[in-house]
């Protein structure tokens, strides 16, 4: 049976989308939500003509075996495909790990493919009552802490990370935040600073974050989570 995944882009060698391991990341077409840092813009819409197919990239992997560790499906929003699942049991098959990037958007699609994880990395934007103003999508934080949830209890190995910027969220927004997620259990938390690359707002490209977040609000969230990581 032909698998349709739609591909939007593909890199067959990283070392830093699934920690501690040597992966090739899928990148899948289409995102219900409108972030202004995000910076793989190009992935939002669903549909958009490429040369990249499933079997091809099926193909390479086939041939990698030994030489990298994983696969890691990302986006985009990974989960709204209705291929993704049958495309891990393929890598599986292959003898790699699976990874996934997801917002958490989707529990029905997410719950499908938990089974099949070795990992996944997944993202809380904000405290629920900012996630429109971070999405630009009213009711986005509908099944936010479903999926976190989710997640949680399946033993996935994972990391929860949200991208910061002054702008999006004040310290006070950030601290908020981080109390939300201890308190439905998280144990690993990654703060991610924003980044300029792909990013198509402006505003945001220009704001200075170097100081940002203080040391002594990450004292104050390291108190909160056995693992905490400050991402540059």
């Amino acid at each position: 049976m032909r698998n349709n995944l739609r591909i939007g882009g593909f890199t067959p060698f990283s070392a830093t989308d699934y920690p501690g391991k040597l992966a090739a990341v899928v990148f899948v077409q289409g995102c219900p939500w409108r972030c202004s840092y995000c910076h793989n813009p190009h992935l939002q819409e669903r549909g958009t003509a490429t040369d990249q197919t499933w079997e091809v990239i099926r193909s390479f992997l086939s041939r990698r075996t030994g030489l990298i560790d994983a696969v890691v499906f990302s986006g985009g929003e990974a989960t709204m495909d209705p291929a993704l699942a049958l495309a891990m049991k393929e890598v599986r098959e292959l003898g790699f790990q699976v990874g996934l990037h997801t917002a958490c958007i989707y529990p029905k699609q997410l719950e499908r493919v938990l089974p099949l994880l070795n990992w996944v990395g997944f993202d809380v934007k904000a405290p629920l009552a900012d996630y429109a103003a971070i999405t630009g999508v009213q009711g986005s934080d509908r099944a936010v802490h479903q999926c976190a949830e989710m997640i949680l209890a399946s033993g996935v190995d994972y990391e929860c990370r949200t991208t910061i910027h002054p702008t999006l969220l004040s310290e006070q927004k950030i601290m908020a935040l981080a109390l939300e997620l201890s308190a439905i259990g998280v144990q690993h938390y990654v703060l991610q600073k924003f980044r300029t690359q792909g990013c198509q707002t402006k505003a945001l490209n220009q704001v200075l974050i170097a100081d940002y977040p203080s040391l002594p609000l990450q004292e104050k969230i390291r108190e909160l989570f056995p693992t905490l990581l400050i991402r540059a």
